[in-house]
């Protein structure tokens, strides 16, 4: 559980909420549309299983008592664990660059590593909020449908994303499962950081 509760108020300048995190089932609380963006980003990461907010209190003494409490705790399938602070790189006054820099070296000290994360790209973050509407189990398609494992022979090679959708199936039903199989890693667009996803975006399934 988290250490301190997410304020909801009308009137505030930032905006909290919840993610349902498609790798663990379960909900992930935020506190600004940056925070879920990059809850977003690590539940596209493949590499990432679970992610808990707000999940402990670091106490220290310079002086005077301080104390921070990150904003996610990461756990990756390998088992080890990231510190997550986000915060934009031209809003960190001197009292917040000190915190971020004791929770490094206590994240040092304990094996885990430890970021700073900012604003991601533009058009990469869209693409993965796109994809992320189609994260849900709901989204493979009915089983024994054979959509998936026919959309991975379709794209086998490198095919634009509606040709390739439209020659497996009718596309509305193809399409869900199409994204579904994107959000997984299964299959992967070229220029996905640097173009937006469209009818062209040239798709095929992944290697390694």
């Amino acid at each position: 559980p988290a250490v301190r509760s997410f304020r909801f108020a009308k009137g505030m300048s930032s905006f909290a909420g919840w993610w349902w995190f498609a790798a663990s089932g379960e909900h992930v609380g935020y506190e600004s549309w940056l925070e879920r963006d990059h809850v977003m980003l690590m539940d596209f990461d493949p590499a990432v299983v679970a992610v808990a907010s707000q999940p402990f209190w670091l106490s220290w003494h310079d002086g005077r008592r301080r104390r921070h409490a990150p904003d996610f705790f990461a756990r990756r399938s390998n088992g080890s664990g990231v510190v997550v602070d986000v915060r934009p790189d031209d809003r960190i006054p001197r009292r917040d660059a000190e915190a971020f820099a004791v929770t490094a070296q206590a994240c040092e000290q304990a094996g885990w590593e430890f970021r700073r994360v900012g604003v991601p790209g533009t058009v990469f973050a869209a693409n993965v909020r796109w994809l992320s509407r189609y994260r849900h189990p709901r989204c493979a398609g009915r089983p024994g449908s054979g959509l998936d494992a026919g959309l991975l022979r379709t794209f086998a090679m490198d095919t634009p994303l509606l040709a390739g959708a439209e020659a497996t199936g009718d596309r509305l039903q193809v399409l869900p499962v199409l994204f579904h199989l994107m959000w997984q890693g299964r299959l992967v667009a070229s220029e996905f950081t640097s173009a937006p996803l469209g009818a062209a975006t040239m798709v095929r399934t992944a290697r390694g």
